[in-house]
């Protein structure tokens, strides 16, 4: 009998020491970082097989508005770092926000080759529907009318444009054929998926708009959570800062 006993409180610790050796943390990331962060997660789960990252991608300004009522989140990556500075000033963070990369806009089209024209492409008479992400909320979208403005081509465009709920959207839309043009993300135009399509891409100058510095911060709901710290840490390491370049992410200079 007290053998069994034993054996029975052995499996019990052994139960435990397992459960406390699982770890799970929810991001929140902006859609622009889909391929990249994947990449992020797959090495760094390679390294540590025990702890589970889960990811949902969506729009940064909206992501704002749900961490604010309690959203469960322990990491927010934002295309616009000005959101997790906010978050951070309304004392709703754990961490020093950091930068994680400065994210590029891009003409992408299967239609025409945007390289020839540049921005011209839109005035393209070929060119009847042109996507870009909600400037409302994405901040990939208020770049991209920027700079759209910038070149005097936002108002003779408005008519054709067709808005997506975040840089994913948009670049489905162009990918899909549901717009024939659109400005979305170097991150995702160097994605393996959106390669395979074909298209053709324009680097926008970094001069026709707000600069994309993208930040990321862990939010107080991972309190008591070290794999939020660890992972946290874990995208300004070599490893993460090389595959975030891959993706046409430009590091901060200082």
């Amino acid at each position: 009998m007290k053998a069994i006993t034993f054996v029975f409180t052995l499996l019990l610790l052994v139960m435990g020491n397992n459960i406390l050796a699982q770890q799970k943390i929810i991001v929140a990331a902006a859609s622009d970082l889909k391929f990249a962060m994947d990449s992020i997660i797959d090495v760094y789960q390679k390294q540590a097989p025990d702890n589970k990252i889960y990811v949902t991608y969506g729009s940064s300004g909206k992501f704002f508005e749900q961490i604010q009522y309690n959203a469960p989140f322990d990491i927010y990556f934002s295309a616009d770092i000005d959101y997790p500075k906010k978050l951070k000033d309304k004392g709703l963070t754990l961490s020093v926000v950091k930068t994680y990369g400065i994210g590029r806009i891009v003409v992408w089209s299967k239609i025409i080759d945007p390289n020839i024209k540049g921005m011209g492409s839109f005035l393209d008479p070929e060119i009847k529907k042109i996507a870009i992400a909600n400037p409302t909320h994405a901040p990939y979208g208020a770049r991209a009318k920027e700079s759209l403005d910038y070149f005097e081509i936002y108002d003779k465009v408005k008519n054709k444009l067709v808005y997506g709920e975040n840089i994913s959207q948009t670049t489905q839309f162009v990918t899909t054929g549901a717009a024939d043009i659109g400005i979305v993300a170097l991150s995702l135009a160097l994605s393996p998926n959106v390669k395979k399509e074909g298209g053709k891409y324009f680097v926008i100058p970094e001069n026709t708009h707000v600069q994309l510095e993208q930040g990321y911060v862990i939010l107080k709901h991972a309190q008591g959570k070290e794999l939020a710290t660890n992972f946290y840490d874990f995208i300004a390491s070599s490893t993460a800062v090389k595959i975030l370049t891959h993706f046409g992410f430009k590091q901060k200079t200082i």
